[in-house]
């Protein structure tokens, strides 16, 4: 084998890995949780917290979502919601698990356009994701039960609104609320770069093997375009 051959077999061994590792790195997520929400309050030295995974809410501690439940209940948000009672734990496994088999289809088929679509695309859905995240999260801070037993109302007598953050920190009345994505969110964000990574690697490839193809070195009857042909990565 030639040292040409050696170094276009090591590219697209790459870069299919690269791929592959995107696909991995999206299926862990049906292992790791998406995200974590605490409440920290001087009731609670040892705070409350909830993971949400793709499938599934869970406390970090034993009891932590029936004591997150009963805070909601006092102040008219609503139950915590069930794995079959949201369409996004349905739905959301099927798009994840798709789009990680269309990350190994895009490593065999070796195109680096195709690897920044899937990127693009995985971000798109990606943002999507938040983008509902925060919806459910404004609605279980605004449409609240009119006859909780604990009615707070600001200056101008409407409702108080207990939206928690999407990312970040918030007061909402004396409890202290974070939220941040973790290892399952941090993997998606992975999953992503790996596929950019891979359309940069196979880019820069291609761009060295049309250098090495100058015009200069054409052969008789041989084409520009038949010669600058560039191998999949």
């Amino acid at each position: 084998m030639t040292s040409k051959s050696q170094n276009q077999l090591l590219f697209k061994l790459l870069t299919r890995l690269l791929m592959v590792g995107s696909a991995v790195a999206l299926l862990l997520v049906f292992v790791f949780p998406l995200w974590r929400i605490d409440l920290k309050a001087p009731q609670y030295p040892e705070q409350l917290g909830m993971y949400i995974y793709i499938n599934k809410l869970k406390g970090v501690k034993k009891g932590d979502l029936k004591s997150i439940d009963i805070l909601n209940h006092y102040v008219g948000m609503k139950p915590l919601p069930k794995p079959d009672e949201m369409w996004e734990f349905r739905v959301f496994p099927i798009v994840v698990g798709g789009m990680a088999v269309l990350a190994v289809v895009l490593a065999i088929v070796g195109n680096p356009v195709l690897y920044a679509g899937w990127a693009l695309l995985m971000a798109v859905l990606g943002a999507l994701g938040l983008y509902d995240f925060y919806l459910w999260l404004y609605d279980y801070g605004t449409n609240l039960d009119p006859n909780a037993p604990i009615k707070l109302v600001d200056e101008h007598g409407n409702p108080l609104k207990y939206i928690p953050p999407l990312i970040g920190r918030k007061q909402l009345l004396n409890f202290t609320v974070t939220s941040y994505p973790v290892t399952g969110g941090i993997l998606v964000a992975v999953s992503i770069l790996l596929a950019l990574v891979a359309f940069y690697v196979c880019m820069r490839y291609r761009a060295r093997v049309r250098r090495v193809q100058a015009p200069s070195s054409e052969v008789e009857g041989e084409s520009v375009m038949a010669k600058s042909a560039v191998p999949a990565c």
